[in-house]
């Protein structure tokens, strides 16, 4: 990574030229409260996040990013439609020895606005990809929101479509979870006796209520009644979720699984305005790839378009990555909620590749 001072210079340039394109630049607080904001980012940044304690304000932790903190202060009064930018360092834990620096700066740009959802996301990869091209980089973009749609179009129960939906983040357990659910393991005889109650309650442990534990049981006993995933539900997600070409012929694959997967045809006709938008902005489509799987593992906060800017270094992390985040602003708006996107740079990395140019 960069020095600080370089770093510190690419950032203040693209600081610059967000400002330029109208945002208004803001500042979070270095300590965040980690109580409340910690379950909001996913797995992977909360095993990462420097948490600490504080004996006025409780939990507090550095801030891993700043999206969820503008947010935060978006929801308690910012304006519409508005458009934020930021620069600062941010803090994650590394569980390896490499490249990869436990704090490091970003600099961002977050647009709020309800009127054209599609246009507010191609306004930002395009400001991205002008501020980037100098430095050659691949483009893939994604939609998670798209991913979600074909796990709620599955005939299964509830609470099956629910788990599915809980680790769609964790590509292992989600195919883990699929596969069980396409082909159940045989019960022990220890989840049978519980099925048919006969399990002696004195083996019931820990501080669960008698009512939940029959809730518990209710739900095993519906789980095992289901009928087990068509086998041809399970192939129309693996093609799905395999789907990684340049954008127009990605969007044309889609179109094709849409006709027989109804529950993704609204996200897909989503993605073409997207792509429209993108266009006029003179975005170059072929050299954007599509990939349906892109974005998992990454901020839990996402929910639809997704998007990252990389070198093709081994080893190093995005160089800017970003998405919308809709649902987060319902979560932090206590009611409210307003369509948003948005993304971040690395300005470490830029000043890292500059200098290797």
């Amino acid at each position: 990574m960069a020095a600080k001072a370089a770093s510190r210079a690419a950032g203040a340039r693209l600081l610059a030229a967000f400002r330029e394109a109208g945002a208004v630049e803001v500042e979070a607080d270095i300590l965040q409260p980690a109580e409340a904001l910690l379950d909001l980012y996913g797995e992977d940044i909360r095993a990462r996040a420097y948490v600490t304690s504080d004996p006025l304000r409780g939990e507090l932790m550095l801030r891993p990013d700043f999206t969820v903190p503008v947010v935060q202060a978006h929801m308690a009064g910012g304006a519409e439609p508005a458009r934020y930018c930021y620069f600062g360092e941010v803090f994650r834990k590394q569980e390896h020895r490499s490249a990869r620096a436990p704090e490091f700066f970003q600099v961002g740009y977050e647009v709020f606005d309800r009127a054209d959802p599609e246009g507010a996301d191609a306004e930002v990869f395009a400001l991205f990809s002008g501020l980037l091209a100098p430095l050659n980089l691949a483009a893939s973009i994604g939609d998670i929101g798209l991913l979600m749609d074909a796990v709620r179009g599955l005939d299964t129960l509830p609470a099956r479509r629910a788990a599915l939906l809980r680790h769609i983040w964790r590509p292992a357990r989600f195919q883990a979870l699929l596969a069980r659910f396409a082909a159940p393991p045989a019960p022990s005889a220890a989840r049978v006796a519980l099925l048919a109650g006969s399990a002696p309650r004195a083996h019931w442990v820990g501080l669960r209520s008698a009512a939940d534990m029959a809730a518990r049981i209710a739900a095993l006993r519906a789980d095992a009644a289901a009928p087990p995933l068509p086998e041809s539900a399970v192939a129309a997600l693996a093609q799905l979720f395999a789907v990684s070409a340049p954008a127009p012929q990605a969007l044309a694959e889609l179109e094709a699984i849409a006709r027989t997967m109804p529950a993704i045809a609204p996200a897909v006709a989503r993605l073409a305005r997207r792509l429209a938008a993108l266009a006029a902005r003179g975005v170059d489509l072929a050299r954007v790839t599509y990939q349906a799987s892109h974005g998992l593992g990454t901020m839990e906060y996402y929910d639809g378009f997704v998007f990252s800017f990389a070198a093709p270094t081994p080893g190093l992390p995005p160089v800017a990555s970003g998405g919308r985040y809709d649902a987060l602003t319902a979560v932090l708006g206590q009611g409210r909620s307003i369509p948003a996107v948005g993304g971040v740079i690395r300005p470490g990395l830029v000043a890292d590749l500059e200098g290797a140019r």
